[in-house]
């Protein structure tokens, strides 16, 4: 399980001691536990505070309340992706494929965000902080693969930075869409051979995005 922590900015209007990133660490790492053990309903701050051997006011100093935390406990996990160098777009795009596809295998990282993703389609400030959290967050895997693809050659310069943004939007939301569907909907594997055909395909897509 990863050991290390991005912790939310201090949020206005709050003050006290200055938060320490190892209590942080142990409260994400507690929550994504009691998820696979509790699952989302069961779930409760209290719970958290026990596994990580801190009290609950120490919770929420820092979260307002459980869908905070636990979108926050699943963030993390998604900030250690990383896009590798492996000498072309179509093998870095298979490679952070069949990363993402290792972190959805990891039991806290598909309970959670099951979890975050049913209860959102009820609460419009969950939405907000799973797209602000998550979705924002990871769309510069996308940034990087464009930046290295142009400077290699693969793909043309925009001239546009509104297209630009719009075309990074719609390349993450095809990739994230397409993994998340295939491991976590239809439960089929993502291995090398999808990775291999799904890049193909979205790679000959680019080319007519760029057009």
């Amino acid at each position: 399980m990863p050991s290390t922590a991005h912790p939310e900015p201090v949020r206005k209007g709050r003050t006290g001691r200055p938060r320490s990133a190892e209590t942080d660490a142990a409260i994400l790492a507690a929550t994504r536990a009691a998820l696979v053990q509790l699952g989302w309903s069961k779930l409760t701050m209290g719970d958290v505070a026990a596994r990580a051997g801190v009290a609950k006011t120490t919770l929420y100093r820092r979260w307002t309340n459980k869908n905070e935390l636990v979108v926050d406990a699943v963030a993390v996990l998604f900030d250690e992706l990383e896009l590798p160098d492996r000498g072309s777009l179509a093998a870095d795009v298979e490679g952070v494929v069949l990363q993402f596809a290792d972190l959805l295998a990891q039991p806290e990282t598909k309970t959670a965000l099951m979890g975050v993703v049913a209860e959102s389609t009820c609460d419009d400030a969950l939405r907000g902080r799973i797209r602000e959290a998550i979705v924002e967050r990871q769309k510069r895997l996308v940034v990087e693969g464009r930046e290295r693809a142009q400077a290699r050659g693969e793909l043309p310069y925009e001239d546009d930075p509104a297209a630009e943004a719009r075309n990074a939007d719609l390349i993450f939301d095809v990739v994230a869409g397409a993994v998340v569907h295939r491991a976590l909907v239809s439960a089929e594997p993502v291995d090398a051979e999808w990775a291999r055909r799904f890049t193909a395909l979205l790679v000959s897509g680019l080319g007519a995005l760029s057009a």
